[in-house]
């Protein structure tokens, strides 16, 4: 199954709605253009769901770390939303837990960008 990226407002938030696998190829270049695009267009606060997120390999951790500079250096805030077991696995080993704010709850998640 390959990427597939929904995105919607909440308020002033973008949510991307993630599903499928972010790998090395399609995956992760097709999250990489939905980043560049919504800041481009003037979108500073992203959620990622990644609720439906099946798989990630360390291409989509490069690329979730990719989006993440790319919106803060637009002046915004890129957080992430229903990680799974694996994800969070991943960003304990990597250590990047520090970098991302993460939520279970998407309200939660919505107010924290105030």
């Amino acid at each position: 199954m390959s990427m597939k990226l929904v995105t919607r407002q909440v308020g002033d938030v973008t949510v991307v709605d993630a599903s499928g696998r972010i790998t090395l190829g399609e995956g992760s270049s097709a999250f990489r253009e939905q980043i560049k695009e919504l800041v481009a267009s003037g979108h500073k606060k992203v959620l990622i769901n990644m609720g439906e997120i099946s798989y990630i390999d360390s291409s989509g951790i490069g690329e979730l770390v990719s989006g993440f500079t790319t919106v803060t250096n637009a002046g915004g805030m890129l957080k992430l939303l229903n990680l799974g077991k694996r994800v969070q696995d991943l960003l304990q080993i990597t250590k990047l837990y520090t970098v991302f704010e993460t939520f279970d709850d998407e309200a939660a998640a919505i107010r924290s960008y105030t």
